[in-house]
C-alpha cells in the first residue's frame, strides 16, 4: 500500500517536470544553436591552420605516426 502511495506521489511531482522539460528543450536548442555553429566554424579554422602548418612536412614526405 505504501509504495503504491509513494508512486502516486512520484507521478504527481514528475509529469509537470516532465511537461516543463518538452516545453524548454526546444527553447534551449534554439538559444544554444548559434554556439554549435560557432564551434563549428573554429574547428574548421583550426584544422585549416593545422593543415598549413603540417603541409612543409609533408610536402618533404615525412608522415604523422
Amino acid at each position: 500500500m505504501i509504495g503504491f502511495l509513494l508512486w502516486c506521489v512520484l507521478f504527481f511531482f514528475c509529469w509537470p517536470l516532465a511537461l516543463i522539460a518538452l516545453i524548454l528543450y526546444p527553447i534551449v536548442w534554439i538559444i544554444l544553436l548559434p554556439f554549435r555553429i560557432v564551434g563549428i566554424a573554429f574547428e574548421g579554422v583550426f584544422e585549416l591552420l593545422r593543415a598549413i602548418f603540417f603541409l612543409p612536412m609533408r610536402l618533404l614526405g615525412s608522415r604523422p605516426r
